[in-house]
């Protein structure tokens, strides 16, 4: 099986650009303290990078 890591996020999609909120739905979160196992792609690790403030890796 892939190498898969945990996301949490962290922050609020409220108040935050269009684009941002459709990067927090296309990496499966939506709610506060939701936690996904993704894939690790590069994609994604450039979704997280984009959302600092908002998602966090979690071990």
């Amino acid at each position: 099986m892939a190498d898969t890591i945990k996301i949490k996020q962290i922050g609020s999609p409220i108040r935050r650009p269009e684009s941002q909120k459709k990067i927090l739905v296309g990496l499966g979160l939506g709610k506060m303290h939701r936690i996904v196992e993704v894939q690790d792609t590069p994609e994604v690790r450039g979704a997280i990078a984009k959302l600092p403030h908002m998602v966090a890796v979690v071990d």
